[in-house]
């Protein structure tokens, strides 16, 4: 989606993927801005570590508490900081100082994503969110800010889920949270765990002690394959369902303006990820 909307806007530039270990990702951080490039994404299991491996964060990566995008910057003779790419144009001389920006455009990326593909506006919905990584993490603090009615979270591990409650709690007091399964139906069942990324993977819930047909609605952040096994799962309960597309689009557009300065072309974007995800 990044090579279509460069493309379309006539920018030369180019986005690629690199596989980096963890122990690796301070050194591939710091690779990547001294050889100039515009910026960075990250994924899992990239978005908590890279919090203390940037040098500033913007108040989004602050609030949701992971680092999905990071912008180069450099200082100009005046002071300012401001994205690489803005001393292309030669306005501003040669930058004096450099650093890098931690940002979190997934917050926003699933929020427009459930009311665009699922018509949810979260203010007043149960939600039972699978997950607390990074991912998780961002959408549990958003969840909670949009003032859902009740939130229930569930990990593998529960301490982590634990620790966002706690954080949920002093930070959105108002909105009731409980780590660990509904006692009855929701509006919303939100995987924002890794489970469904391979078609071997069990489903991330007990399904038990859960039945998919108490949620009225299933997301899945997970964007390929297009329908994991909860999804299809949850659309054979009679939930209506929509896979992470959407949020991985917006997340991608928010990430594009934060490097460019100028408006993403969301429509070349959504063709080209529909392209690429679904064939067609």
């Amino acid at each position: 989606m990044h090579n279509a909307a460069f493309a379309a806007l006539g920018l030369d530039w180019c986005y690629l993927a690199f596989e980096v270990d963890p122990q690796n990702l301070r050194a591939a951080i710091q690779g990547a801005q001294a050889m100039n490039f515009a910026g960075l994404n990250l994924t899992v299991p990239h978005k908590l570590l890279a919090l203390d491996m940037v040098d500033v964060l913007d108040e989004s990566a602050r609030t949701w508490g992971a680092v999905n995008t990071i912008r180069f910057e450099g200082q100009g003779i005046d002071g300012v900081w401001l994205p690489l790419a803005s001393f292309d144009q030669g306005a501003h001389g040669r930058p004096t100082r450099f650093r890098s920006q931690g940002f979190n455009t997934d917050a926003e990326g699933i929020s427009r994503s459930l009311i665009e593909d699922l018509g949810v506006s979260l203010a007043g919905t149960r939600v039972f969110l699978l997950g607390a990584g990074g991912a998780g993490r961002a959408i549990a603090l958003k969840l909670a800010s949009e003032r859902v009615a009740e939130l229930f979270l569930l990990n593998r591990t529960a301490s982590k889920a634990e620790e966002i409650a706690a954080e949920i709690r002093l930070r959105f007091p108002g909105v009731p949270v409980t780590v660990g399964y509904p006692s009855g139906p929701v509006d919303l069942l939100i995987n924002a765990t890794s489970l469904g990324l391979k078609s071997s993977d069990e489903l991330p819930l007990d399904v038990a002690r859960f039945p998919l047909r108490q949620a009225r609605a299933c997301y899945d952040a997970i964007y390929r394959p297009a329908a994991t096994a909860l999804l299809q799962a949850a659309q054979a309960a009679g939930c209506q369902t929509a896979n992470g597309l959407g949020m991985l689009l917006h997340q991608g557009a928010k990430a594009f303006e934060i490097w460019t300065g100028r408006p993403a072309p969301v429509a070349v974007m959504r063709r080209a990820l529909e392209q690429n995800i679904y064939g067609h």
